[in-house]
């Protein structure tokens, strides 16, 4: 089965993403052959997308589980479409193709469906993914991103990727790509923050009018990562009105906050490592959020990020600190 099927969205180069992807992220204590597994799990129930970035560090399992299920006819290469990320690291545009190479040697694979600037705040280039000084804040670089777009553009043309995208990219650095002169391609995406609590409506008009797909990570909140979440965050998944809609269709609320995004026109990540929940997190398509729900879910939103990345907080190009 290729990846041009009902659920789908195509892309403004053409190609076509699967609007149900799987992601891989895990927090540090969780051993990398938990990727692996699960990615496994997640191909078995259908699960056709699959999101992945080189700061993860688990590139190599993740692609090692997709390899697996190709050899054992599952799937084909070009039934899936795997996205990784171009991390702040690597923003220099001559860095850009080497680090798209790696993540190729490390996936064993000849080409990624989707390659996407992870962040747009640039740090010091070098092995360390989070390069800190001695008072213990992060070293950044400055980085013009029109250049490292060209060297993505680059990486599009020689085949190493099929599309080009970026993610937490705010409207003002999107309008500075789009306006670039000499653009060749528009990024296809840009992967941010969205749910409920954070519904994103006006990042994702301006991308709709610009043809760039919205796609959503923490859809279902967040794993409470220590390192990048506050403790005291709400649980999503714990509200009521996300609850009684659940209760309404004999869904979970999980279910509902995904079904929530295909409704409205955003490709939706769903992270899980546990073979129950990712299950669930497929049974999207066989139920249908009535007008009333959406306008319910839409009044949740209370612009409340659950990634705040506040490390990066006093780079010149901070997506966050702009309301879209």
């Amino acid at each position: 089965m290729d990846l041009k099927h009902s659920h789908s969205v195509k892309l403004n180069d053409g190609h076509f993403m699967p609007v149900l992807g799987f992601g891989t992220v895990a927090p540090r204590d969780v051993p990398k052959s938990k990727a692996a597994e699960a990615t496994k799990m997640a191909i078995d129930v259908g699960f056709r997308h699959i999101d992945s970035a080189y700061v993860y560090q688990n590139e190599k399992e993740v692609s090692q589980a997709i390899r697996d299920k190709i050899a054992d006819g599952t799937v084909k290469r070009e039934g899936i479409f795997y996205t990784t990320k171009l991390w702040a690291t690597f923003l220099r545009p001559e860095l850009v193709r080497p680090a798209l190479e790696r993540s190729l040697r490390n996936l064993q694979l000849d080409y990624v469906d989707l390659f996407i600037i992870h962040i747009p705040t640039a740090t010091k280039p070098g092995e360390d993914l989070m390069p800190m000084d001695a008072s213990g804040k992060l070293i950044f670089d400055t980085v013009d991103l029109r250049e490292t777009w060209e060297a993505l553009e680059k990486c599009k043309d020689a085949g190493l990727t099929k599309s080009i995208g970026v993610s937490n990219f705010n409207h003002k650095l999107l309008e500075m790509i789009l306006n670039k002169p000499g653009l060749k391609y528009k990024p296809v995406c840009n992967q941010v923050e969205c749910h409920p609590y954070l519904n994103q409506s006006k990042l994702l008009e301006f991308c709709k009018s610009k043809d760039i797909v919205l796609v959503a990570y923490s859809a279902l909140g967040s794993q409470r990562d220590a390192n990048w979440v506050e403790k005291d965050s709400p649980i999503l998944l714990e509200d009521p009105i996300l609850n009684a809609i659940a209760k309404k269709h004999g869904r979970n609320p999980g279910q509902v906050a995904l079904r929530y995004q295909v409704q409205r026109g955003v490709v939706v990540l769903a992270k899980s490592f546990n073979e129950k929940r990712i299950k669930e997190n497929f049974q999207i398509f066989d139920f249908e959020l009535t007008p009333e729900d959406m306008k319910a879910i839409d009044g949740l939103n209370r612009n409340f990020r659950y990634f705040q990345a506040r490390i990066f907080a006093d780079h010149p190009d901070f997506p966050f600190h702009d309301e879209y």
